[in-house]
């Protein structure tokens, strides 16, 4: 979907890293062995997201941390847009709110580190969770969105413990 609308895979790699969570920050070099492209590639496109004022940065030292400005206007649009991509959102729409008595929600894993997957990592808290239906509902979702779901189901005694081994956990959904 985004291929079509933006060019530069490079550009998209960057808005992934950056906009699934908003928390990530990274740099240069880091960026460049993650995403085995050429340095100068990535500084250009790091370049204009920053003029643009999507991209924030601080200087620690000798390097340049980037991170999503969440303050731009546009933060929450492309949020939504890259959720949407990673098929985020169909997860929310068809899982989450016919499990039982879930109250949270987490992505976990390489989604919630901004890399882009073909897996996605999810933590669901709460009592009573029918967990057969749960992987009916995985196993119909993953053919829908062409990506495997893994996931695993605490409770709230357990959740502070799994939460502390994602340290990158995006709480994606709670109840009211």
């Amino acid at each position: 979907m985004l291929e079509s609308i933006i060019t530069s895979k490079t550009r998209i790699k960057l808005l992934l890293k950056f906009f699934l969570n908003s928390n990530t920050r990274s740099y240069l070099r880091n960026l460049e062995a993650e995403f085995g492209e050429n340095s100068n590639a990535i500084r250009a496109e790091l370049t204009r997201l920053e003029k643009a004022g999507l991209l924030a940065s601080d200087v620690q030292g000798n390097k340049k941390y980037y991170q999503a400005n969440a303050k731009h206007p546009m933060f929450n649009d492309i949020h939504n847009i890259v959720f949407k991509h990673t098929k985020v959102d169909e997860i929310l729409d068809k899982v989450i709110h016919k499990v039982g008595d879930l109250q949270r929600a987490y992505l976990t894993g390489d989604l919630a580190k901004g890399k882009n997957s073909k897996v996605i990592d999810l933590l669901f808290v709460g009592e009573n969770v029918d967990r057969t239906y749960l992987a009916h509902l995985c196993s119909k979702v993953e053919k829908l969105i062409d990506r495997r779901i893994r996931y695993v189901v605490v409770n709230d005694q357990e959740e502070e413990d799994y939460v502390k081994t994602f340290p990158s956990a995006l709480l994606l959904w709670q109840t009211a």
